[in-house]
């Protein structure tokens, strides 16, 4: 007894072990499920009921949506362990102990690391399969050629933005002052690239490319050392307690500025797909070609059976399914009646699928399982250890600092390379397939296109101008619901109500991002649905946003613009970027499909900017009321 009160250490089995860690585990993993569920179940149902087509690859869609939970749930936790009091305490002490060039130096390098470590950048790099040379030579060149080059412009574009925020921490410049004339530099260089053929392609990706930097590693690290300098240098005309916010909009915007310049610079450099001193594979050229070649689409027919042809010498009519084609003959009109002698006539059985929920290939046979991992491995190394190693030497060499004891950041690390590694499988294995395969089939309700994973052409089920509204309305109750099941949205309310003392309630602030989010993906729908230029969607509601963010206070602004960053999560930036590019696959003339992420991210801040006015302007009205009020009743009591 005496020698177990001198030792209060004892060991735990395996079995009591997991029975302390269960309810922790379970807890995080549902988190993670909450986030995923209802966009889950809605694509599902929506392919199942709405487009009456079966799912293909059920079996690996499920165990790589499983494995995506799992995967953020260690990755997330890896964050909270391992990256973030790396950054943190980074953050806290930096601005103390250096001097503003150490900082900003470090602030461009934290940009750049974390855009490699973002989930989504690899969905990025693996969207170039979709897109076509011929239609698109520059942008599928940014996407095959220049994959390398395009991330490290996104990562540069984080880098700049980071150190830009931070100067606007140091000196308290008001965020509009800086989100203004960048917006406006951007609107002028989209309008100029809409007027030339090759640069107009790469517009969507471009300003997709600004949605998919503020992901679960950036914002957190980014926000850690803005929280840590906002400390420290803390003043009054940059929005006061409100300086913290802004970063994450800096870090979305500087982005498309670099794919910009970027793209200005292969254009210029003419060494793109088909231009005149392009060196890459010819390979591609003969796939075109390939792909010229083949039949364009038509009803699919099946074979008459021998029974059912006697049963049509028997009675003489045809039943439902068959359709009967002339050819030939000489036709005369007599009496108000077409009258055809000695035509050809051939009777044709159309193809009539019979409706299934799970369709019979329930795993990809082209998809290699140890493949995916190893690359899922590797891309996750690539990401994570450079990133920590990064922060770890600036900790211990530039700051001259330790981590406390018994800290937990190497089992962090070990957390988020495992859970980073799950979600590139589970996202190659279950969100792209489940996103390519209703994006593709979406445009079944308006035109006649062959299926994900079928033999036989489908559609359209509505009429044209019906079965678009269709899809957009898909669209709007995606984003909607998409929206408000992310997390991060939950905290963004909590700390607006918080800031703002009341004045835009949590509630009030959700409904306005997740019916900015509906319209946004809905507009990008209505964009490929109609094949229209993406500057026709970009300029007007941002010059919108750029008007009201002039007329709003400080605090409104700084939250309303950093709340498209909520829109862009690790769950809903995949599954949008993959439908996209299914749409943009199966709609004629439609050479690509991004754009989606980027009116997604500005619905958002227009309808915030606009709620946000309107209860500005409504507590004024009753500020005055009851101001009229009291001096009516003090003259009353007077007289």
């Amino acid at each position: 007894m005496a020698d177990m009160m001198d030792n209060p250490r004892f060991k735990l089995g395996a079995r009591d072990t997991l029975r302390i860690l269960w309810p922790y585990v379970k807890r995080n993993f549902m988190n993670q499920v909450e986030g995923i569920w209802f966009i889950v179940a809605y694509l599902i149902i929506f392919q199942l009921l709405i487009l009456q087509l079966p799912i293909v690859y059920a079996g690996m869609i499920a165990i790589g949506i499983f494995v995506v939970a799992v995967g953020l749930m260690f990755f997330m936790e890896g964050l909270r362990l391992g990256l973030m009091p790396l950054g943190e305490e980074i953050g806290s002490i930096l601005p103390k102990n250096s001097r503003m060039p150490v900082i900003l130096l470090f602030a461009f390098l934290l940009g750049v690391g974390a855009t490699f470590a973002e989930p989504a950048i690899a969905v990025l790099k693996a969207a170039g399969a979709g897109v076509k040379a011929d239609q698109a030579p520059l942008l599928y060149s940014l996407l095959n050629d220049f994959s390398g080059q395009l991330v490290g412009s996104v990562g540069v574009g984080v880098g700049l933005a980071v150190m830009i925020g931070v100067l606007r921490f140091f000196f308290a410049w008001p965020l509009k002052y800086l989100a203004i004339p960048v917006v406006g530099l951007l609107l002028a260089l989209s309008f100029y690239f809409s007027r030339v053929p090759v640069l107009a392609d790469v517009l969507g990706l471009a300003w997709d490319c600004g949605a998919v930097t503020t992901g679960p590693v950036t914002v957190p690290l980014v926000l850690a050392l803005g929280i840590g300098v906002c400390r420290v240098v803390s003043s009054g005309s940059g929005g006061g307690g409100h300086s913290g916010f802004g970063i994450v909009t800096l870090a979305s915007l500087f982005p498309i500025l670099a794919v910009l310049c970027l793209s200005l610079f292969h254009y210029a450099q003419q060494d793109y797909w088909g231009a005149a001193h392009y060196t890459g594979s010819t390979e591609i050229e003969n796939s075109v070609q390939d792909n010229a070649s083949k039949p364009t689409l038509e009803k699919s027919l099946e074979p008459i059976r021998p029974a059912e042809y006697a049963e049509y010498l028997n009675s003489g009519k045809l039943p439902e399914g068959y359709v009967l084609e002339f050819h030939g003959g000489a036709a005369e009109l007599e009496n108000g009646i077409i009258t055809v002698e000695k035509p050809d006539l051939t009777i044709k059985k159309l193809y009539q699928r019979d409706f299934e929920v799970i369709s019979d290939q329930t795993w990809d046979e082209d998809s290699n399982f140890s493949d995916k991992l190893s690359a899922a491995g590797m891309d996750a190394l690539r990401a994570i250890i450079p990133l920590c190693l990064f922060l770890y030497i600036v900790l211990r060499l530039v700051l001259r600092q330790r981590m406390a004891p018994r800290n937990d950041v190497g089992i962090g690390v070990l957390f988020a390379f495992a859970g980073m590694t799950l979600f590139g499988l589970g996202i190659a294995l279950g969100l792209t397939p489940l996103g390519g395969q209703l994006g593709s089939n979406v445009p079944v309700a308006f035109a006649e296109i062959l299926p994900w994973g079928l033999d036989h052409v489908e559609g359209p089920l509505f009429s044209d101008h019906w079965g678009k509204f269709v899809a957009i309305g898909f669209a709007f109750f995606l984003g909607y619901g998409a929206t408000l099941a992310e997390p991060a949205l939950n905290a963004l309310g909590d700390t607006v109500e918080r800031i703002t003392v009341g004045a835009f309630r949590k509630k009030l602030l959700m409904q306005s991002v997740a019916v900015g989010v509906g319209f946004g993906i809905a507009a990008g729908i209505f964009k490929m649905a109609y094949n229209l230029p993406l500057i026709w969607m970009l300029i007007p509601p941002y010059l919108l946003v750029l008007v009201l963010t002039w007329l709003s206070p400080h605090s409104f602004v700084n939250f309303s613009w950093d709340s498209a960053g909520v829109t862009t999560g690790p769950i809903t930036v995949p599954l949008v970027l993959a439908m996209g590019l299914g749409v943009g696959a199966n709609v004629p003339g439609v050479s690509d499909g991004f754009g989606i992420l980027a009116l997604a991210s500005v619905g958002p801040i227009l309808t915030v900017l606009t709620v946000g006015l309107y209860t500005q302007y409504s507590q004024r009205d009753n500020t005055d009321e009851t101001l009229a009020d009291d001096a009516e009743l003090i003259e009353a009591e007077a007289t």
